[in-house]
């Protein structure tokens, strides 16, 4: 009988780890780009819709977009994107909740790819 609170007294004093929950990150994939014709024209130049998502189950801030020679023959609201440096800041870099979009329009005669290419999480 000894023998057994012994064993009872050593397993109290053995802590028993918890399981480490893991932050989720999210990563430039958590963000979906979408590029629509909307079939309007601007002089001669096709109207492109941007949809800019965010997948990610948290929200997100300082999303950039890579997008090599874009150009547009109409004005883009520099608070929804514009260039930084090598890339374009979406949304003044501001949080983009979780399943949250910014839309901004370009007008050009092709689309151009975009691809995200910064973002940081707010996940806790």
């Amino acid at each position: 009988m000894l023998l057994f609170l012994v064993q009872v007294q050593g397993a109290r004093l053995v802590p028993v780890p918890e399981p480490a929950e893991a932050a989720t990150k999210c990563a430039a994939s958590s963000v979906e780009v979408e590029t629509v014709n909307t079939g309007e024209k601007a002089g001669y130049d096709a109207v492109f819709e941007v949809t800019v998502r965010n997948r990610c189950p948290c929200a997100v801030r300082g999303v950039s977009l890579r997008s090599e020679g874009f150009a547009s023959s109409v004005s883009v609201d520099p608070r929804l994107f514009r260039r930084d440096g090598r890339d374009y800041l979406v949304g003044d870099g501001r949080r983009i909740e979780a399943a949250a979009a910014v839309r901004f329009r370009y007008a050009w005669d092709r689309a151009f790819r975009m691809v995200p290419a910064v973002v940081h999480d707010d996940c806790t």
